[in-house]
């Protein structure tokens, strides 16, 4: 029986949340007034970037070409403040050569653009592990839809049932639990009882090192 693993990017792959963050709360409050704390500009990064200027501004105030000018402004901003920092998160990149040597198919589903995954996977050297990348472009809604994890799954060629999802944020998780997926939480970014309510979470970690592979291997 062929399994699974698929992994969100940001918070799960790589530790870069907090640069993300600060992305945003300097672009929307310096560039565009919004007048946000960090805590509420964190509540809405999930999602595409065009999805969250909708939720916090309406669907009215840009244009496409706007908001999408207004996304890689924000990208090469948090590219060049973390490009010194960046890293796997601990553990990973052995944990990943272990899934590999058992015979693990791994994919990833994020909501990343694809300037953001090239950044990380070419620089880290590690897209070789991945016989699935679906990212933003390639879903029509974002999670919680499960869509990006069941187009992962069927690229794989593995049954959803089979396939356990490393996330880091409780949207991820939910989009996880209606594709039919179990989670594996990294509390990068989120604590633990901000997920209070799931029932397809395995465990929770706060990096590879700690994580036990003897029942995710099976």
């Amino acid at each position: 029986m062929k399994k699974a693993f698929i992994f969100d990017m940001n918070g799960t792959m790589i530790d870069d949340m907090a640069y993300h963050l600060e992305g945003w709360f300097n672009i929307l409050n310096d560039d565009l007034g919004a007048g946000m704390t960090r805590e509420a500009v964190k509540k809405e990064m999930y999602g595409k970037n065009q999805e969250l200027l909708i939720r916090i501004f309406g669907k009215d105030r840009f244009t496409e070409a706007e908001m999408d000018e207004l996304s890689m402004e924000k990208e090469r901003k948090y590219q060049k403040a973390y490009l010194p920092h960046l890293r796997l998160i601990p553990g990973l990149d052995v944990f990943l050569d272990a899934a590999e040597k058992a015979g693990i198919l791994m994919g990833i589903g994020t909501a990343a653009i694809p300037f953001n995954v090239d950044f990380a996977l070419d620089n880290l050297q590690i897209r070789h592990y991945f016989k699935s990348i679906i990212t933003a472009n390639d879903v029509a809604t974002s999670k919680p839809n499960p869509e990006v994890f069941l187009k992962a799954a069927e690229e794989l060629g593995v049954d959803p049932a089979n396939c356990i999802v490393f996330e880091d944020a409780p949207k991820g998780v939910e989009a996880a639990a209606n594709a039919g997926m179990k989670a594996v939480v990294l509390t990068t970014m989120h604590t633990a009882e901000e997920f209070i309510g799931f029932d397809n979470i395995l465990t929770f970690v706060p990096d590879y090192t700690t994580l036990s592979t003897g029942g995710l291997f099976r």
